[in-house]
């Protein structure tokens, strides 16, 4: 019962939010100075991660396409990962994962000093003032920072499928076209941004319910993070697989 009442609780607090999206005075300011954070905490981890995981998906594939005599096709196979799958989910992963942790521990505070509880003796909504510009940065920042996450790691399994493993840079490349379409590039941005909205819910959510002090809020930083990444992962595999039903792919 304490899990429908939370689930119920979320939605209610996500209805709320919707609301208070067009509602003014809009916090242009603050929308941009949240973006800015989430994106200083979020931007360096999330292109060192990027780095390596193209590494190693370029790596595995390299040598996966000589198994089966398909290495013309490493360049597409490679990239493909990379776009679709790698770069939204390490997105996903890091936007939770420091934005989200910073945005539920600032407003987990706010809690426990009882500054929500002021704003709202005030008249001031909280959830217009201080949920919905974390909201909208975190889908800002999520949408750019997945274009980041794709060209470093296609630049990462180039550089790798090129120079480590005797690649061809013309095949790596071209074949990419062969296979690759806009809609994949599409469906991963949208995602992206679907992720970053999510995360920067959870988190506000999680901190704005902090309870037992400092203690409290570390717990519900720990509770959002966790969260986060299990309704992402989930998130993400009904977003793909909505999109290999609707849009058709190269080649099959």
């Amino acid at each position: 019962m304490k899990f429908l009442e939370t689930i119920g609780d979320f939605a209610r607090y996500t209805s709320d939010t919707v609301r208070a999206v067009p509602r003014r005075p809009f916090q242009l300011g603050e929308v941009v100075r949240q973006a800015w954070f989430i994106a200083s905490v979020s931007i360096l981890p999330t292109a060192l991660v990027a780095i390596p995981f193209g590494a190693v998906i370029a790596l595995q594939l390299g040598s996966l396409s000589r198994q089966i005599g398909a290495e013309s096709y490493a360049g597409a196979a490679s990239v493909l990962a990379v776009v679709r799958e790698a770069g939204p989910i390490v997105t996903a992963l890091l936007i939770a994962g420091a934005g989200g942790s910073a945005i539920c521990a600032d407003l987990g505070s706010r809690k426990i000093r009882e500054e929500l509880d002021a704003m709202e003796t005030l008249g001031v909504d909280p959830i217009q003032r201080l949920v919905v510009p974390r909201v909208i940065a975190g889908a800002f920042v999520g949408f750019f920072l997945n274009g980041v996450v794709s060209a470093v790691g296609i630049a990462g399994g180039y550089i790798f499928n090129v120079y480590m493993q005797g690649g061809t840079p013309g095949a790596y490349l071209a074949s990419f076209s062969a296979l690759g379409q806009v809609p994949d590039l599409v469906s991963a941005q949208l995602r992206a941004l679907v992720f970053g909205i999510l995360a920067a819910l959870i988190a506000c959510y999680m901190g704005m319910n902090a309870k037992g002090g400092p203690k409290g809020v570390g717990q519900a930083v720990n509770t959002s993070v966790v969260v986060s990444f299990m309704v992402l992962f989930a998130v993400n595999f009904v977003m793909v697989a909505v999109y290999f039903q609707i849009v058709p792919q190269k080649g099959s």
